[in-house]
């Protein structure tokens, strides 16, 4: 599906001609899958714990729960902004390091918001941790992409999105514990001082880059043109867009699930509602078995089917009994978990070239999502409950569905075109 491009510039240096890959079953590949395990684990843990906490900060802050939401919308928006420059930074810088500094950052970041007592002064430790956070997602996708043998890149990139699921259920279901018995802002430094301990274990574990070369000098002509290229591409843009879907569903359903079981019929109490974050176990599973799946069957099928799950899962969330909520919201996260883990190995393997700058925008829409949908759904909400934000939900997962049957009829012509 990919059409051959000029280089993106006179001055850029080749890329190696016989890249060392770490190969799966390697001792190395172990270490790189842990230390990115580690990576999704912090970033996604200090990013959503917040979310659990929704309705107590609504409570404290004396705000409305759509104002509550933007604890976690201004982060995710700032990140979706950062993430860009981080990919074009970790060109110069180095992937390795720049992690690194922005996951210790961060951690210290959210361990400040935690004794902060106004709702603005809350809202702004959040929009720099957000800011912070842009440099490990991109980079840490493009890292893989250069390291991992292609054979076994699907299985490494589902272990790291395995460990974003893993770090989003520790951190809801952690917070929600611990605020039940300590409070929600000693729960808060708590979580921060364990993602800490996180970054350091992972710069412990990740080897330094093989393929990776350093690029300096590097004006904002080549980082427009590595963006415009990949804007260009006729798949990857499909890929940002099926991004922006499919985390914006997947984050508005859990920002009001914890809203829709404290009022009747559920009443349920702030531990019980976090006993659906456990949900994420199935996304842990789902995320390497979808990624050897697509290795083997191609992405196109296991990416539609992800949807797919997702779709069915949102519609048994409409029904009144618990359990129907339960059963829908676990469909749900195993479908989102398998749907991103595919699209995300699927831009690293489109982009043949500035493989950060591609991951970035991918990302830009992955979190994009997260803030316009996430926050949006409030409106909806306030007007419609349930049924509202879940309709809304429905039509984006369409639009999704859309997308990627696209996507698979450019690659099944690209794979045509490559056998005639």
């Amino acid at each position: 599906m990919h059409r051959a491009t000029p280089p993106l510039s006179d001055n850029a240096p080749p890329a190696p001609a016989a890249p060392v890959w770490i190969k799966r079953g390697t001792p190395e590949y172990r270490r790189v899958s842990l230390a990115l395990f580690l990576a999704g684990f912090a970033t996604f843990s200090l990013l959503y714990c917040v979310q659990p906490l929704l309705p107590e900060l609504a409570r404290t802050f004396a705000v409305s729960p759509a104002q509550s939401a933007l604890a976690l919308s201004v982060s995710t928006a700032c990140l979706a902004v950062s993430i860009v420059l981080a990919g074009a930074l970790s060109e110069g810088l180095g992937r390795r390091k720049l992690m690194f500094i922005s996951m210790a950052l961060a951690a210290l970041c959210n361990l400040l918001a935690s004794f902060l007592p106004q709702w603005h002064a809350l809202l702004a430790a959040r929009a720099l941790e957000g800011i912070l956070l842009g440099g490990v997602p991109a980079v840490a996708m493009a890292y893989l992409s250069e390291e991992i043998d292609p054979k076994g890149l699907g299985f490494a990139m589902g272990l790291y999105v395995g460990g974003t699921a893993l770090g989003g259920m520790l951190g809801r279901v952690g917070m929600s514990a611990m605020t039940e018995f300590w409070g929600w802002r000693q729960a808060l430094a708590a979580l921060s001082v364990m993602d800490l301990a996180a970054a350091l274990g992972f710069v412990w574990l990740l080897p330094n880059s093989r393929n990776f070369i350093k690029k300096s000098g590097l004006g904002a002509r080549y980082h427009l043109q590595a963006w415009g290229q990949h804007l260009r591409h006729p798949g990857l843009p499909l890929l940002f867009l099926i991004a922006f879907g499919l985390m914006g569903v997947f984050v508005s359903i859990y920002n009001y699930a914890g809203f829709l079981l404290g009022v009747a019929p559920y009443h349920m109490g702030q531990l019980q509602i976090s006993h659906i974050f456990y949900a994420y176990l199935f996304g842990i599973v789902a995320s390497p078995v979808a990624g050897g799946l697509a290795d083997r069957l191609g992405r196109g099928p296991v990416l539609i089917a992800g949807t797919l799950l997702m779709a069915a899962g949102l519609v048994l969330t409409l029904f009144e009994p618990l359990a129907a909520v339960v059963a829908g919201i676990v469909l749900l996260t195993a479908g989102f978990f398998v749907a991103h883990s595919v699209a995300s190995g699927w831009v690293g393997r489109l982009a043949t070239q500035a493989k950060g700058h591609a991951s970035s925008l991918y990302l830009w829409g992955y979190y994009m999502g997260s803030s316009v949908l996430g926050a949006g759904a409030g409106w909806f909400w306030s007007r419609w409950g349930w049924s509202g934000v879940g309709s809304v939900a429905l039509l984006v997962l369409a639009l999704v569905l859309a997308l990627a049957w696209r996507v698979q009829q450019l690659a099944a012509r690209q794979a045509a075109a490559c056998a005639s």
